[in-house]
């Protein structure tokens, strides 16, 4: 089923890193600006290549790519900057790759690599977390001189 939701889903998960954003700027230098594609592969000319486009229509199952792109704007070294994106409602974190990230299973207050976290099963007892139950994706940034900048990336999946 095709879904327009895209486009919504896009600016939440904008609106989402605001208060991240807001935060960072008062208390650093560094600029934060997010963004959101939809990762296709096609067949041109025999050959498979990977083709970003902006997430206009959507089916559960494609395949997305958030980022954050940082820039120290300020004249002064910022050490341990935290940059930390909370996983929109109608995606989750792809599982492929998951395992490189720090990542919260439980709204962003404990964090870890994913083999190492667990949920609740309802009944009591405990599960080893997967990749659906991922709640948030963070970076730690051990240091952005001034003027550099970069990006950090998660591959998602619509549910």
């Amino acid at each position: 089923m095709k879904s327009n939701w895209m486009a919504a889903l896009a600016s939440a998960a904008l609106l989402a890193l605001s208060p991240t954003m807001a935060t960072a700027q008062t208390a650093q230098p560094i600029e934060l600006k997010g963004d959101v594609k939809v990762s296709k592969l096609v067949v041109e000319n025999g050959k498979e290549k990977q083709v970003l486009s902006e997430p206009k229509v959507v089916v559960p199952g494609d395949r997305l790519i958030f980022s954050t792109s940082y820039r120290n704007n300020g004249s002064e070294t910022v050490r341990n900057f935290i940059v930390t994106n909370p996983i929109p409602n109608g995606v989750m974190l792809a599982p492929e790759g998951a395992e490189a990230h720090s990542v919260s299973v439980d709204g962003g207050k404990t964090w870890g690599k994913l083999a190492s976290l667990s949920v609740s099963n309802g009944d009591g007892a405990t599960r080893p977390a997967v990749a659906g139950d991922v709640t948030h994706v963070r970076w730690v940034l051990p240091e952005v001189a001034p003027g550099a900048e970069g990006k950090v990336t998660y591959n998602a999946i619509v549910r």
